[in-house]
């Protein structure tokens, strides 16, 4: 959840270390610090409460030289943002350093033991434990900063990627990870250090993934160096990174969601590149063709996800049970992974994550695993856990995603979805050709047809004024528009901090009707499809309370445009592709609106962007 920066060479580690912070600020802006052993020796510790901003100004005109350094962007887990909570932390003797990304579960028990050899604490974390547990180690049994690490994390329960730095040893960095993403850069003398590549791309293409239980060395002037908890020593995988470092900077837009939401037409381009073909009348999925029987023969599929992934396997569940003829569940996956599930070797289980590293994912990943289910991951962020964890699985390729609120990866794992419910289909024969073609024809259409919905940015930044004042929405979608109107209802939630509620339109009779009156805005999509007449009778039920209706409708209706408070009409589509259609103007509207109100779009309080602790 939080972002963690290291570095070690021959260069100023405080610019890499502030710019390595700002690519991480995603991760989390409760508040930021940084250690650094300076040129005359000193482990000087700045950090302060708010975003990286605040830290650059508050260590004005102090000591920032040195060419080793660690840095920290909270997320608060444990403790309130503010500057003694925030990171790093200082040992008792102020010679020991740590950051800390993850929960350690059984922080309290140790700080008791610690508070009663004398030790003092100035937080309220488990992170300041950790660091005074390192020590006490390190001091009581005479040893390296290395094995003090070993022993100490030996006694932990809980997930953790660490970076620490010694005082007494200015050329080395000691780093560690258990279910929480770390990742080495390896450059020419010197080490990059972070919680994924984004901070490491801009100088060296080579990084080495670090494994739960592995504990990195990072010594100037040697070779990487990783051991685990019981010091056997592991042979680094070092792996080529291809970032494209324009992807990281918001290219002239205001937001990066707001760059994200329109660089879709063409990163649904290069998620279906090389699975659609030039003729766009077939699709292949790798990962089918090297696990085609276990994915033919699965008896139930089982999705898990969380948030905005949570709803793009809705859709692929939809997906899935249509074209296939195979049961598909969609789980929650913090649910999942507790409640003791029924699985077997005739399951498979997707995960999706855009991170993939989300910790619930992760774990519902490796009790699937335990249980004898085949693994398909569905992820974003190349080399990250999750692909690692699985069977196989497909990239979606969208490009980094920054803005806090998902948009193009949403869209990444419905095009994936799509297509793998597609190969799956003709592999099994239960899809007429006729009807497979269509399909694979119009997903390659939809990239042009995304443009066309982005034409109406400006139409729905002034729609959004007119609901700046609005309190509470209900998002209502039926058919593949019921996840749709979930994921409109959550991105007006997460940026402008509206209270917002996505129903399947038929069961607004059912409760939510209450809630109808002339102060709330309802949003209803309502393009063409087999349950248009009945979305249609939903709107009139709308109209009959003096309800708000704000109607995303196909291009040309005029039904629904005559009773409707505003209309917005899209492209005409396949009923199964609506949602990556309807999808994108909900995220306009949501983006407008908070724009509106003055929010802070791409770091909205409280949210980070990968949620890597429970």
């Amino acid at each position: 959840m939080c972002g963690i920066v290291g570095y070690i060479g021959k260069r100023k580690a405080y610019p890499i270390l502030i710019k390595g912070l700002k690519r991480l600020e995603y991760r989390g802006y409760d508040s930021a610090g940084v250690a650094i052993i300076s040129d005359d020796q000193q482990l000087n510790v700045y950090k302060t409460k708010g975003k990286v901003s605040d830290l650059e100004n508050f260590v004005t005109q102090k000591d920032i030289s040195g060419t080793i350094g660690i840095a920290h962007t909270r997320w608060a887990t444990h403790g309130e943002p503010c500057s003694a909570n925030a990171h790093p932390h200082y040992s008792s003797s102020e010679k020991l350093a740590l950051i800390h990304n993850g929960i350690i579960e059984n922080y309290a028990v140790l700080k008791e033991k610690l508070q009663a050899k004398g030790y003092i604490f100035k937080s309220s974390t488990d992170t300041e434990v950790l660091v005074q547990l390192i020590e006490y180690m390190k001091v009581t049994n005479q040893v390296s900063l290395l094995t003090a690490v070993q022993l100490a994390l030996g006694e932990v329960i809980g997930a953790y990627a660490i970076a620490i730095l010694d005082k007494e040893h200015p050329d080395e960095i000691i780093a560690a990870r258990k279910s929480s993403p770390l990742v080495v850069g390896i450059g020419e003398n010197e080490f990059f250090l972070a919680s994924d590549a984004t901070p490491i791309v801009e100088y060296t293409d080579k990084v080495v993934y670090l494994e739960d239980g592995e504990i990195a060395v990072l010594n100037l002037g040697k070779e990487l160096k990783v051991v685990n908890l019981s010091n056997v020593e592991m042979i680094p995988e070092i792996k080529k990174v291809e970032l494209n470092l324009g992807q990281l900077e918001k290219g002239g837009y205001p937001h990066f969601m707001l760059k994200e939401i329109f660089e879709q037409p063409d990163c649904i381009h290069d998620c279906m590149r090389g699975r659609i073909n030039m003729e766009a009348d077939n699709v292949v999925l790798s990962a089918v063709i090297d696990h085609r029987e276990k994915l033919l023969n699965a008896k139930r599929f089982i999705i898990v996800a969380c948030g905005t992934s949570w709803h793009a396997g809705l859709i692929g569940k939809h997906l899935i049970e249509s074209f296939c003829r195979i049961p598909v569940e969609v789980e929650y996956a913090s649910e999942f992974r507790y409640r003791d599930p029924v699985i077997d070797g005739q399951d498979v289980v997707i995960a999706i994550s855009q991170s993939g590293e989300t910790a619930d994912t992760l774990a519902a990943v490796e009790l699937a695993k335990s249980r004898g289910a085949f693994i398909y991951g569905i992820c974003n962020a190349i080399g990250s856990s999750i692909p690692r964890a699985t069977h196989t699985g497909s990239y979606i390729h969208v490009g980094p995603e920054i803005g806090v609120a998902s948009t193009k990866a949403f869209t990444g794992q419905v095009t994936v979805l799509a297509m793998l419910a597609l190969t799956l289909a003709k592999a099994k024969g239960t899809i007429d050709e006729q009807h497979y073609l269509s399909i694979v024809q119009e997903l390659n259409h939809i990239p042009e047809k995304m443009k066309e919905v982005l034409e109406l940015n400006d139409t729905l930044a002034e729609l959004s004024k007119t609901f700046t004042y609005a309190h509470n929405f209900i998002y209502l979608g039926r058919g593949y528009s019921y996840p749709v109107a979930l994921e409109g209802a959550l991105k007006l939630k997460e940026i402008s901090y509206i209270h917002a509620e996505g129903y399947p339109a038929a069961e607004m009779k059912h409760g939510p009707i209450a809630l109808i009156d002339a102060e709330m805005p309802v949003v209803v999509i309502a393009t063409q499809n087999g349950l248009y007449e009945k979305v249609l009778s939903n709107i009139q039920e709308i109209k009959a309370r003096k309800g708000k209706v704000i109607a995303f409708v196909t291009k040309g209706d005029t039904v629904i445009s005559k009773i409707a408070d505003c209309c917005i009409e899209l492209p005409e589509t396949i009923e199964c592709l609506d949602p990556l259609i309807t999808t994108v103007p909900l995220q306009l509207l949501a983006y407008h609106i908070a724009v509106c109100k003055g929010m802070d779009v791409d770091q909205p309080r409280n949210l980070a962007k990968s949620v890597t602790v429970e």
